[in-house]
């Protein structure tokens, strides 16, 4: 079931809240040459303050702890023909077994079931076995992850507006993401500003490190169409909080440091994990459609490293919930007059109370 937490707010929460103007120029269709290069905008009790990424070693502290998504990316979009002849775009969402795969789906005209899409100039074919809501559910003549591997192309935001590169294919993972966890359709963008040398620089600044995995799936871009944000049904992801992590954040807490979350997936893993263990931190796996918006009581995170997000986006009201309305939309403000780089490959924000 979805979790909405913020039945008590009373005022109407308008969609429009959560508006910015956005030059285009301004949306980052490509990353920069070194991850830790971008800009980073601090946002504290002090008030807003311009400095890069690798600045962030100066500005955590001893036996803070940094959550990262280990998630990896599939190459999961596809490009096919119909047994008709028209053209096909597949992007998998979800990998239900060894030759099965939930998916997003265009066509001039949706196949019905029983109908025979054709890819990797028909060499591989899929069955449409039936409709799942707003998904399709194809069956591979061959094993849907060697289909992506060989025939795939990583699924960048459809906000970059470019064709995918060679250079996407490494730069659209983090450094850090599980090769035995690739099943994201969408990177955790957050975690792309970091490279080895910041992670390093981490550690000797006395912070440590944990993970979650949530697999982001293509929801992430979905748009809100309700004036009021209260009445929107989130798309649903599967995620892990393992032990060590939950252990990990306990001792932390302890020890008078602060639970970091980097990304907004990072937010949702470890939120979900508390309220499905009765508000506490707790080791969980299974499906989140946890919606985060202002009025949330927050049960784990102290701070929070993020990218910018797109107006009147879920993860724009996540970011307003954590550090207030007013507070974050004044630094988006900023941020554009400063012309910052917007979006997945852009620069980043880091949030503290």
């Amino acid at each position: 079931m979805p979790l909405h937490l913020n039945t008590a707010c009373l005022k109407p929460m308008q969609l429009t809240d959560f508006s910015y103007q956005l030059p285009d120029e301004l949306i980052a269709r490509y990353p920069l040459a070194q991850r830790s290069a971008s800009r980073l905008l601090h946002v504290s009790p002090q008030g807003i303050a311009h400095k890069t990424v690798r600045d962030l070693a100066q500005l955590v502290r001893p036996n803070d702890l940094l959550v990262f998504n280990d998630t990896r990316v599939l190459a999961a979009r596809l490009y096919g023909q119909k047994s008709s002849g028209g053209k096909v775009e597949v992007l998998v969402e979800r990998i239900v077994d060894e030759h099965t795969a939930l998916v997003h789906l265009r066509a001039s005209n949706s196949p019905k079931t029983g109908a025979k899409l054709f890819f990797a100039q028909g060499t591989i074919g899929a069955l449409m076995l039936e409709r799942v809501g707003d998904l399709f559910k194809l069956q591979f003549s061959e094993p849907v992850r060697g289909v992506l591997a060989q025939h795939g192309q990583m699924p960048l935001p459809p906000y970059l507006g470019r064709e995918v590169e060679n250079t996407d294919s490494e730069r659209y993972q983090t450094v850090y993401s599980d090769p035995n966890k690739q099943n994201s359709v969408a990177a955790p963008t957050a975690g792309l500003h970091f490279d080895e040398d910041l992670l390093a620089n981490l550690k000797a600044a006395g912070a440590n490190f944990a993970y979650v995995t949530l697999h982001v799936g293509a929801g992430t871009f979905q748009p809100v169409r309700t004036a009021d944000i209260r009445d929107h049904q989130m798309h649903s992801e599967w995620l892990s909080v393992p032990q060590e992590t939950v252990d990990a954040i306990s001792s932390t807490k302890v020890k008078g440091g602060r639970v970091i979350a980097v990304g907004t997936t990072s937010v949702r893993a470890l939120e979900s994990a508390a309220l499905y263990n009765n508000g506490q931190i707790g080791a969980w796996s299974g499906e989140t459609q946890i919606f985060i918006y202002p009025s949330y009581e927050w049960k784990v995170i102290d701070a929070l490293f993020t990218n910018f997000h797109l107006p009147e986006s879920t993860l724009l009201m996540l970011v307003c919930a954590f550090a207030g309305q007013e507070r974050v939309m004044a630094a988006y403000a900023e941020a554009v007059a400063q012309k910052y780089r917007f979006f997945s490959y852009g620069d980043a924000m880091f949030l503290e109370h």
